[in-house]
């Protein structure tokens, strides 16, 4: 009978700070994967936490003990000054507030070791991708700087509503299957004077480089699946991510107008040939041309899903927005166009079709079937923003800063990811009202219930608290006579370029 894999954790004191123990930390997780090559085996946790430990620059031990005070809480964080009641967090609030705010993180070094992890792959070994943006709305803060408008919808039908706040941009991996569980890879700030699809465009290659260079890519793996929702401009990520060994999928609007492609030239027309095709209309069906594939599967959610594809569909562009400074004449774009049908959904007997627009060309059934499925997948991040704001209290903070609020989102991805890794090591602290999870099946929320256990046979580099007094203050009675700015909310930059631009395609 074979004997069971043996479970080592890494211990440290908490005083220890040595070579030698990050040393051999770093040996264990650099380890060649194998049969018996398991994360809890690796240390993966004991690793992550010393690299976490190590990109907090300044109030490190604050800074780290409060993210674990977030992960040891015994229920929902609903502000910062109950996180220093917990038993893990051994310093005063002066000392959590002086650390987020004059505290600092080095975010690549984050990065990098959030790309060194083990990462989910679909059924067939392909990795897939997602990007989202999620706001902190900061409706009640006109001292915030670098505020934009976050569209967030409301309970009732037509109740969308822009709200002051701080938008997010994440991108994480995705699991196979349905599950709330996903790898937070990245987390970038749109500010005001950001464009939205070149930050992301941006953001993308960074993340896509970081796991090439990590060896989650090797030449001949199958390309890299990104997948996106409507609120992005799909053709013009598909258009400058072009290099890299990826594919774009997201979903468009279901009143777009696309272009088939050009018809071949019979000999002896004369004229300019025609750059595009006839329209398709995706609210007109009489403009539809025979589709490629169309298959039928029946799921247990859903009903029976029909996804009929069309092959090299493209948007004509213009000279406006993001094409505005695109030198000559604006390229073709292709892509595979999906439409997506299901029997039913969760509350709605008559769902709309779904419409996807890959970058990829002369697609197959298997590839259609397969793009539909990892664009399901996509709804996994909703869990994890869901978790974040409800359990882990990211958006609880009453900060004024953004910059206090990036190291504080980083603190939440941080602690994200400890959960991940603390997943395969957990045991099932469930309500009596909660049903049994199978083994390997815990929830986040389940898996933080059991982390206080779980900490003290991992790395615990920060130090000991040293006495200390707490400040004057303000002198009783006096006023405050340096109020704190105000700032306006919404883009600052101009429309000028854009102006000019169309004033010139016009001459």
């Amino acid at each position: 009978m074979a004997r069971p894999p043996l479970i080592i954790f890494g211990f440290l004191p908490q005083s220890s700070k040595t070579k030698a123990v990050a040393a051999v930390l770093s040996v264990v997780h650099a380890r060649a994967g194998g049969p018996g090559d398991t994360p809890a085996r690796r240390g993966d946790l004991a690793w992550f936490r010393q690299e976490f430990y190590r990109s907090l620059t300044a109030r490190a031990d604050a800074l780290f003990e409060l993210t674990d005070a977030v992960l040891c809480a015994d229920g929902p964080v609903r502000s910062l000054v109950d996180l220093t009641l917990v038993a893990e967090h051994r310093r005063g609030h002066g000392a959590m507030y002086d650390a987020l705010s004059h505290g600092r993180v080095e975010p690549q070094r984050i990065r990098r070791a959030l790309a060194s992890l083990p990462l989910p792959r679909a059924t067939d070994g392909r990795i897939v991708l997602a990007v989202d943006v999620s706001p902190w709305l900061r409706s009640d803060a006109p001292t915030s700087a670098e505020r934009l408008f976050c569209h967030v919808y409301g309970r009732g039908r037509g109740q969308a509503q822009l709200i002051p706040g701080w938008p997010y941009s994440f991108v994480a991996a995705l699991e196979p299957g349905r599950t709330s569980w996903t790898a937070l890879l990245d987390a970038v700030r749109l500010g005001p004077t950001d464009d939205a699809t070149a930050v992301t465009a941006d953001q993308l290659r960074a993340v896509l480089t970081r796991l090439i260079t990590a060896g989650h890519w090797r030449e001949g793996d199958p390309d890299i699946l990104i997948v996106t929702d409507a609120g992005y401009d799909v053709t013009r990520l598909a258009f400058v991510l072009a290099d890299l060994p990826v594919e774009l999928l997201g979903r468009i609007r279901s009143d777009r107008v696309l272009r088939l492609p050009k018809p071949p030239r019979c000999p002896g027309t004369t004229g300019r040939p025609p750059k595009h095709g006839p329209e398709f209309a995706l609210d007109r069906p009489a403009t539809w041309p025979s589709p490629q594939h169309a298959t039928t599967t029946t799921t247990t959610r859903y009903g029976t899903a029909t996804a009929t594809s069309w092959d090299r569909l493209h948007p004509r562009l213009t000279h406006r927005g993001c094409w505005v400074d695109h030198p000559g004449e604006l390229p073709v774009i292709e892509g595979t166009l999906v439409r997506l049908q299901v029997e039913h959904l969760p509350g709605n007997r008559d769902p709309k079709p779904v419409w996807l627009w890959s970058s990829a060309t002369d697609a197959t059934a298997d590839d259609v079937d397969r793009w539909w499925r990892s664009f399901l997948r996509r709804f996994d991040l909703e869990h994890t923003f869901r978790l974040f704001k409800q359990t882990l209290g990211w958006t609880a903070p009453k900060i004024r800063s953004p910059h206090a609020a990036d190291r504080w989102t980083w603190l939440i991805i941080a602690a994200h990811t400890q959960l991940r890794l603390a997943r395969p090591h957990a045991t099932d602290l469930r309500r009596p009202w909660e049903k049994p999870a199978p083994p390997g099946r815990l929830t986040p929320a389940r898996v933080r219930r059991g982390f206080r256990h779980l900490r003290p046979r991992t790395c615990l580099p920060a130090g000991a608290p040293k006495p200390t007094h707490p400040g004057p203050g303000r002198p009783p009675g006096s006023r405050n006579r340096r109020p704190a700015p105000r700032y306006d909310v919404g883009k600052t930059s101009t429309h000028d370029r854009a102006t000019t631009a169309r004033q010139q395609n016009r001459g």
